[in-house]
């Protein structure tokens, strides 16, 4: 069950990288470390060697998107240590840990009496309520609603309250309870996002890495599942992965070295013996034809969370 409250810590960046701990930040990630954010500054001051250090080095865990809630555990100096609450993950019963900047997070009203708002767009504007800009949030960041009409929406944020295009919105009752679209939905999002850079631990139209990207497709729909491809692969309903025929559009494949049982890659089926995937560090998300490439010998499952087309609610 994911966390609410009536008062939380939240995220107040657009999005706010998850750190290992407090001694994993670097003098480049400067950029990542701010309020606000400076995203694509941080990106492109970073190398290719930067960049596979956060994986290599163990510095990264996971990312917020602005307004997520997380529960603070102890703030040590400039750092909190944190549970990221709507990140299911077998590191904690409760959530994903890691450590953020106290100066990314801000306490927050979580008033939802007309539920939530889901940005459906690849990044969208808030604006103040004299309409002016406030802040650039990206895709998937969820906000509680306090009044709508059809061009703009009231919403809640660690800014206080903000004003956000109703067209780039999907309205939910419930953090939980947004329409559970299908697999062929989950694709069309999917691809909306080729050529996006991969970022390690990436969870945000940023960049992703390969089980941010599943679960955010799958967020986006209406399916909130675990964080990490490991999990994704225990979780969800068995698919026979001998048997292609047996796949859906929209189902998970798994990977694994050959001879080991450790899940280390997750792809979205598309179809015709493809996917589509965030492939690793210097790469970006594509489309493959899985046949001719090590992944045959790798596939180690295939699970389905989103329903086939016409069984969508």
């Amino acid at each position: 069950m994911l966390v609410q409250s009536s008062t939380t810590w939240a995220c107040s960046v657009a999005v706010a990288t998850v750190w290992t701990s407090p001694e994993s930040a670097r003098t480049q990630d400067t950029h990542g470390l701010e309020n606000p954010v400076r995203f694509t500054k941080w990106l492109e001051a970073m190398k290719y060697e930067d960049l596979l250090d956060l994986c290599n080095g163990n510095r990264v865990q996971t990312q917020v998107l602005y307004g997520e809630p997380v529960l603070i555990e102890e703030i040590v100096g400039d750092w909190a240590k944190v549970i990221c609450t709507w990140q299911p993950s077998k590191k904690d019963g409760r959530g994903y840990p890691g450590w953020i900047p106290v100066a990314q997070l801000k306490e927050m009203e979580r008033i939802s009496d007309f539920g939530f708002a889901k940005v459906t767009q690849y990044r969208a504007q808030l604006w103040t309520k004299d309409l002016k800009p406030l802040l650039v949030v990206p895709f998937n960041t969820i906000l509680p609603i306090l009044d709508n009409n059809e061009q703009f929406t009231l919403v809640s944020t660690p800014h206080g309250e903000a004003l956000i295009s109703s067209e780039e919105i999907e309205h939910g009752p419930g953090i939980e309870a947004f329409i559970e679209r299908s697999g062929d939905d989950v694709v069309a999002s999917a691809m909306r996002f080729l050529e996006l850079p991969y970022f390690w631990g990436g969870m945000s139209s940023y960049g992703y890495d390969c089980s941010g990207f599943s679960y955010n497709m799958l967020k986006a729909h209406g399916y909130f599942i675990p964080r990490d491809a490991d999990d994704q692969a225990r979780n969800g309903e068995e698919v026979d992965m001998a048997n292609m025929t047996q796949w859906e559009i929209g189902d998970l494949l798994f990977f694994a070295n050959v001879g080991s049982s450790n899940v280390r890659h997750v792809g979205i089926y598309t179809g015709n013996g493809q996917m589509i995937h965030s492939p690793s560090t210097g790469q970006h998300i594509e489309v493959i034809e899985l046949e001719g490439t090590k992944f045959v010998k790798e596939l180690c499952a295939v699970r389905r969370y989103a329903r086939a087309e016409g069984e969508a609610s």
